[in-house]
């Protein structure tokens, strides 16, 4: 009975040791087919958010510009309204002035002397010169407004050349983020559960050296004998090294984690 006792507890304590060792005992080779499956998953859920990602860009640069051609022409409707109330006041001016200079001829028949004959004259060309210069000011202002409408409606057309492709770009965003969101969630479901078969240590740096990396590549194969990150050329020694698989190499010069045909082999051949 006291044997029994002392056996029950050796056997739990050795199963539980054997979970803890388990992705500890799988092979270089096998942790770099997980790797690079990881690897391989997140690439695609990148090439998702670039595809969406340069999108919405473009979609506020024409969002951008269509509001800024709509200030454009809330600003030139303004300038031809000024315009226009100028070219009404001088109008108003000339009819003011016609009125007087009427008055004033009307007063020279009935004056009693030179003196006061010549002062209404003096009032007469006064008021004709203010005709003058008004109908000048007229005629400048009217080809002004000319030139402005001009500058209205090409920025009309603008507008609504800009609103169209705003309108088109933004369903095409629609259109994608629709089509993808699904393929993501699932893609992300994949990578997490990729990410459970690998090492927490192996894992940590992968994920560093991938948030370094701009193109989030961290696992790499060798393609020509050159890193397929970073386009060095790798020594021949150092690729036997990477195909013997008998521990993980990394790029001298990007730091980037290598594997060979075999492991891409296998991640490809799941597909």
């Amino acid at each position: 009975m006291a044997k029994s006792d002392v056996k029950a507890p050796e056997k739990e304590v050795k199963t539980t040791k054997g979970a803890a060792a388990s992705k500890a005992d799988v092979t270089v080779a096998e942790k770099l087919v997980e790797l690079y499956r990881l690897q391989d998953i997140d690439s695609q859920v990148d090439k998702i958010r670039i595809q969406r990602g340069e999108l919405p860009l473009e979609v506020q640069d024409l969002e951008d510009e269509v509001a800024g051609l709509e200030t454009r022409m809330t600003k030139l409707q303004d300038e031809l309204s000024e315009m226009e109330a100028q070219v009404s006041d001088k109008q108003n001016l000339i009819k003011d002035a016609k009125a007087q200079i009427k008055k004033y001829e009307g007063q020279q028949a009935k004056v009693r002397n030179n003196r006061e004959y010549d002062s209404l004259t003096k009032e007469v060309e006064f008021q004709n010169l203010e005709i003058q210069l008004a109908e000048k000011r007229i005629k400048e202002a009217k080809a002004q407004i000319d030139a402005k409408k001009v500058v209205v409606e090409e920025s009309k057309a603008r507008h609504e050349e800009r609103k169209k492709d705003l309108d088109v770009k933004r369903k095409e965003l629609d259109d994608i983020v629709a089509e993808t969101e699904k393929e993501e969630k699932e893609l992300a479901k994949k990578s997490e559960t990729a990410a459970k078969h690998i090492e927490e240590r192996l894992l940590s740096a992968y994920r560093r050296i991938r948030s370094n990396a701009r193109n989030g590549l961290a696992v790499v194969p060798v393609e020509r004998g050159s890193c397929g990150g970073c386009f060095n050329s790798i020594p021949p020694q150092r690729q036997l090294d990477i195909s013997s698989h008998k521990k993980i190499i990394v790029c001298e010069h990007c730091g980037r984690i290598l594997v060979d045909e075999y492991v891409v082999d296998r991640v490809k051949g799941e597909k």
